[in-house]
């Protein structure tokens, strides 16, 4: 009798298990379509980020005084914050979609779905991850234009960038299960992204900033994912700006790669927790 509890027990766990992954695989494959079908924003979110790349690198490096003879020097320190821009709006667009099926009553048919909540926001945060990763390889193409050489060290690029993308996915999930309405989800997206994306040290040295600038940018975990960009990223002009460019530091301890990208997921796994509280106790 108890072989037949204990067999039983572990069939109704796969059979789980095998329910939240294809959960999870429905999910994502959803949002995928999403972003295949919707050829119009690809081509704006693939377009705005090259017009900062090429008119307000381009200003900014005839402003900013180097030491070096690199027409592409302050472009080459603002690739990193392109990706980053890339990669943001269509995973912010995975949230927007939760804010969506709200109001057309799509998660109301989710949350009687005999699967764990967990598995529902981790397929939507994988398919606004992979529309992000979508939209930052045309960018990321774009290297050789500013002086960064297309070696494998790209494909360690390609990876972080799938790590950031579900980050800024997990975060726009957590910000669409707290707000009702797509106006004060706008809102709040447009008061937090801006903000977090200037003070990462995307467009100006994380290192050296005086007083409180230097702490909140310290604070900020884009800084770590720009960071962590910028130091894989192949050639000797990412760092840029005649070497100047500084990196963030705890004390006087510099953190390496790997202790950034682990900033990065610290954060993904934490706004994914929230979140699939939150759409637990909302709905």
């Amino acid at each position: 009798m108890a072989a037949l509890s204990r067999t039983g027990g572990a069939a109704a766990r796969r059979g789980r298990l095998a329910a939240d992954l294809r959960a999870v695989r429905v999910l994502w494959q959803r949002e995928v379509i999403r972003f295949g079908r919707n050829r119009l924003r690809i081509a704006m979110s693939v377009i705005m980020p090259m017009m900062f790349l090429l008119v307000f690198g381009t200003g900014l490096n005839a402003a900013v005084p180097t030491e070096q003879d690199a027409a592409a020097d302050f472009r080459t320190f603002f690739f990193p914050g392109v990706l980053l821009m890339a990669v943001q709006a269509p995973a912010m667009a995975a949230g927007a979609s939760v804010v969506w099926d709200r109001q057309a009553g799509f998660l109301r048919q989710l949350l009687v779905a005999p699967v764990r909540r967990t598995p529902l926001l981790t397929g939507t945060c994988l398919g606004g991850a992979t529309a992000g990763l979508g939209y930052a390889i045309p960018v990321l193409c774009l290297a050789g234009l500013v002086g960064i050489p297309y070696r494998p060290e790209l494909l360690l690029v390609l990876a972080e960038l799938a790590l950031i993308a579900f980050a800024f996915t997990a975060l726009g999930v957590l910000v669409a299960v707290c707000a009702k309405r797509p106006e004060t989800f706008q809102i709040v997206i447009g008061l937090c992204m801006m903000p977090l994306l200037f003070l990462s040290g995307a467009v100006f040295p994380a290192g050296g900033l005086p007083g409180w600038l230097g702490t909140v940018v310290g604070l900020n975990p884009l800084t770590y994912a720009v960071d962590a960009l910028r130091r894989t990223l192949p050639g000797e002009g990412v760092a840029g700006l005649g070497g100047r460019a500084a990196g963030p530091q705890w004390g006087d301890w510099t953190p390496s790669v790997a202790a950034e990208l682990g900033c990065v997921a610290t954060l993904a796994a934490l706004a994914l927790t929230v979140a699939t509280y939150r759409f637990s106790r909302s709905e």
